[in-house]
C-alpha cells in the first residue's frame, strides 16, 4: 500500500500510516513525504510499535517503508542506498499547555499567551509537539487569534494535541480547528519519549 503524503505536515503522515497498519496482519506500508521532519517521525511510530523501517529519499522527496508482522531487514545491516537514519531515538521536547492565559489576570494573560505561541514561532525554538489540555483547549478551538498562530507551528513541524477528554468536556468536540485530538497516552508516553517535558 502506498500512501502519499507529501505535503501533508506532522502528524497526519503518522497518523495515516498507523490507520493502514491497523488494517492489515502483516504486510508494508509505504509513505511517500517530502520533509524530514515526517520521516524521523514515522520511523519513530515503526521503531515504538516493534516495526521494521527504512527510508530512502529521491529528488528532494522520501519514501519510507514500514513493515508490520515480519522483518526483512537487508542481510548485510546496512542501509540501502539514499537511506536517512535517524540518529536518535529518544525525542526533544514535549510542551503541555492547560491554560488559555498565562498566569492570574485573563486579560492580560490572553495576550501573554499569544505572544508566547508568536515567540516560538518567531525564533523557531520549537518543541516536537504541543499537547493541549484542561482550558488549553481553547487555544485550538475558540481562540481565533491563536489558532493561525498554532497552525503556522504545526506546518513547521510541529505535532499538535488538543485532550479529547478535555474537549468533551467543554463541548467543544467538533470546534477543533488546528491539530488531532489527543489521549493521556501521548502524555504517559511522552515522559519516557522525550529528553524533556514543560508544563505551561
Amino acid at each position: 500500500m502506498v500512501i502519499d503524503a507529501r505535503g501533508l505536515g506532522c502528524p497526519k503522515p503518522v497518523v495515516m500510516a498507523e490507520d493502514a497498519l491497523k488494517g492489515m496482519s502483516e504486510g508494508t506500508v509505504e509513505v511517500l513525504v517530502d520533509n524530514e521532519a515526517s520521516v524521523k517521525n514515522l520511523r519513530r511510530f515503526a521503531e515504538k510499535n516493534g516495526f521494521y523501517s527504512e527510508a530512502v529519499s529521491s529528488d528532494g522527496c522520501w519514501k519510507v517503508s514500514i513493515t508490520k508482522g515480519y522483518t526483512c531487514e537487508p542481510s548485510t545491516g546496512e542501509e540501502p542506498e539514499g537511506s536517512v537514519k535517524t540518529e536518535d531515538s529518544e525525542r526533544g521536547l514535549l510542551m503541555i499547555i492547560g491554560t488559555d492565559t498565562l498566569g492570574k489576570e485573563e486579560d492580560i494573560g490572553r495576550i501573554l499567551m499569544k505572544g508566547f505561541l508568536e515567540t516560538l514561532k518567531v525564533t523557531r525554538e520549537l518543541p516536537e509537539m504541543i499537547f493541549f489540555l484542561n482550558a488549553g483547549v481553547r487555544l485550538t478551538t475558540l481562540n481565533e487569534e491563536t489558532i493561525p498562530i498554532i497552525r503556522e507551528l504545526e506546518h513547521m513541524g510541529v505535532e499538535i494535541f488538543s485532550c479529547g477528554t478535555c474537549l468533551k468536556h467543554y463541548g467543544l468536540e467538533s470546534e477543533l480547528k488546528v491539530g488531532y485530538r489527543g489521549t493521556t497516552n501521548h502524555i504517559v508516553e511522552g515522559l519516557q519519549d522525550f529528553r524533556k517535558v514543560v508544563w505551561i
